[in-house]
């Protein structure tokens, strides 16, 4: 009955991490979708936060290829893997800060036709990212992490729709540009938690 048992564990841990795999695979190539699709409408309607939003789809392409790859890993791997994924969230701040500093220096009126395009495209396919990591943010650095990026890429896709409507309805740049610093804020916050979360876990693990 026990060994049963343990083999029901067995099959029950690596169903889960296969389904965690499969989770990750998808999201993984949702992103590198609309990172190119935002680089693009980035060039084509002069918008910072476009841009912004973009970087951030590559950066979580990068934390979602990671997290493939050490789904199963031991608790020390996902949290060093944890800790580069913060980093990487930094380093999209960083992206973004000086993005807005070129702007600032190189002022363009964004097209918000493009800008409103790409922003419902890209909260639709973050919206799918959210619900398939759901079932994971919890109990697991890995997979929270992940869910973590995805749930601020809904906050990010709202941010994009308000600043396609502002550009329109003041017919100036200046609302891309604020967005753009509010999405920065939001970016610095995001590593702040799961940087603090891995290191945590790492010292637990140790």
């Amino acid at each position: 009955m026990s060994e049963c048992c343990g083999c029901g564990k067995v099959v029950d841990v690596a169903a889960l991490q296969a389904r965690q795999r499969r989770v990750l695979a998808i999201v993984l190539a949702i992103n590198m979708a609309t990172f190119a699709m935002m680089v693009f409408a980035a060039w084509y309607s002069r918008s910072s936060s476009v841009l912004s939003q973009g970087l951030d789809n590559l950066g979580d392409a990068l934390t979602y290829a990671l997290s493939l790859a050490v789904v199963g890993a031991s608790r020390r791997s996902k949290a060093r893997v944890s800790l580069f994924k913060g980093l990487l969230i930094l380093a999209a701040a960083v992206a973004v800060a000086v993005q807005i500093a070129w702007r600032l220096w190189h002022p363009a009126m964004p097209l918000f036709e493009g800008m409103g395009i790409a922003a419902t495209l890209n909260l639709a396919a973050n919206y799918v990212c959210l619900r398939l990591l759901s079932p994971y943010r919890e109990g697991d650095v890995n997979l929270a992490s992940a869910w973590e990026c995805a749930r601020n890429d809904i906050y990010e896709g709202f941010a994009l729709v308000a600043a396609t409507l502002l550009v329109w309805l003041f017919g100036a740049g200046w609302p891309d540009l604020a967005i753009a610093a509010a999405l920065l804020i939001l970016f610095l916050r995001s590593a702040s938690r799961v940087l603090g979360a891995s290191w945590r876990e790492l010292r637990a693990a140790s």
